[in-house]
């Protein structure tokens, strides 16, 4: 009898440590429900840490400051196709698909179509190397303390969110993109 009870403890032991380390293990890669203090219009604002967002959702607002220093408000380019890009200079997908984009916001701006590319909170000095590198003319956004990129819970670079005129989120793509995909994405933003 003693050893069906032991058993029975062990496996009551080996799965509650098993549920423990789980919850440690998701707390570590997704993170913990914070507040952060965004700015939208200019105005700080207290945004609540929730679930990322996603396809159907509005895109949330958010205002960072460009590579020439002078702010940008996502909310400005309403009646707009926008891509948000989520990127780092260290990030080689993302040196590779940023001339696809630099070619498709040549080809679309006058339709509408804006590129705001939000860097992974690096030295300003190490972005503008990288954006004249590639010759690249859309926003560039410089986002310190990762306040957007927190936001959006990105956790693979590059990501990109294609948000409509309305200012709703059409599609995601995590990771890069090939030309291709890069179309198809932009045709549901797009006029056809």
């Amino acid at each position: 009898m003693e050893t069906g009870n032991s058993t029975r403890a062990t496996l009551l032991i080996l799965g509650g440590g098993l549920l423990i380390g789980l919850t440690i293990g998701a707390v570590v890669f997704f993170g913990l429900p914070t507040t952060q203090t965004a700015t939208a219009g200019g105005a700080p604002t207290t945004v609540a840490a929730g679930a990322a967002p996603i396809t159907g959702s509005p895109a949330p607002d958010f205002t960072l400051k460009n590579i020439h220093g002078q702010e940008v408000t996502l909310s400005k380019f309403k009646g707009q196709a926008a891509l948000i890009n989520f990127w780092a200079t260290w990030c080689g997908p993302c040196r590779i698909e940023m001339p696809a984009m630099e070619a498709a916001y040549q080809k679309y701006k006058d339709e509408g179509f804006v590129v705001l590319a939000v860097d992974a909170d690096e030295p300003l000095k190490d972005v503008t190397e990288f954006v004249n590198d590639l010759g690249l003319t859309f926003e560039i956004l410089m986002d310190p303390g990762s306040t957007v990129n927190d936001r959006y819970q990105i956790r693979a670079y590059p990501t990109s969110f294609f948000v409509g005129r309305d200012g709703t989120i059409v599609s995601l793509q995590i990771g890069s993109m090939t030309e291709s995909q890069l179309e198809e994405n932009l045709a549901k933003i797009l006029p056809k």
